[in-house]
């Protein structure tokens, strides 16, 4: 049986301690980096977001912090999301297996959907995860993505949502085309004006996110039941 993501960390050690009510920051020590998560919500949640920055990492997201502001609303609403902050930031496999490591503790903790999300870089961190854990991720979301490292996507089992600005200075909508291209399937958002950080469109972002992510992680069998 091959190594879980958190056994493959070859964690030297962990802490972790409540910076707010409902918020915890949790930290595993491990011999190539420190892997960093902001852990909003009920530990014991049954279904998690699992969130990750760019290339040079960070916990805030795009869109004047995104991921916090998402992680209080899902908190709400009795979803986790956890912020993970990269070992090492840009290896697209030490970062696939961070993420993959944070899912796997919102699994020990009783979640058993979740949803990946990745801005730019992270876009392929969160497909990559997505493939390697089809029964766990119920759906992946990517802002302003880059194409470069999911090549996988056509193995996606789950729903994709892409949002990309039509101004980006770093990564033209193309490579969320050619992603949703790739899978064969996913909706893109293109919003006029915006640039890579989505901070115009942070609003429209935040608000169809709050409604897509829970209908997403919803237990496929309470679906057939209503």
């Amino acid at each position: 049986m091959s190594a879980s993501p958190l056994q493959q960390l070859d964690m030297l050690a962990r802490q972790e301690a409540e910076i707010d009510a409902g918020l915890t920051h949790l930290e595993i020590y491990t011999l190539r980096g420190l892997l960093t998560i902001l852990w909003h919500g009920p530990r014991d949640a049954s279904s998690a977001l699992i969130a990750c920055g760019g290339a040079m990492g960070g916990l805030l997201g795009p869109g004047a912090g995104l991921y916090h502001q998402l992680g209080r609303v899902l908190a709400d609403a009795g979803i986790a999301t956890l912020r993970v902050g990269y070992r090492r930031p840009n290896d697209l496999e030490s970062c696939t297996l961070d993420l993959g490591a944070a899912a796997e503790l919102a699994f020990r903790a009783g979640a058993r959907r979740v949803v990946t999300m990745g801005h730019s870089f992270g876009g392929a961190v969160a497909v990559r995860a997505a493939v390697a854990m089809p029964d766990l991720v119920a759906g992946v979301v990517t802002l302003a993505t880059q194409s470069a490292g999911c090549e996988a996507a056509d193995r996606l089992a789950c729903p994709l949502l892409m949002f990309h600005g039509d101004a980006d200075e770093l990564l033209p909508p193309a490579a969320s085309e050619m992603v949703r291209f790739i899978a064969g399937q996913g909706e893109l958002v293109i919003i006029p004006g915006d640039g890579h950080l989505l901070n115009a469109g942070a609003p429209d972002i935040l608000e169809r996110l709050t409604t897509w992510i829970p209908e997403v992680l919803k237990d496929p069998d309470s679906k057939e039941r209503t």
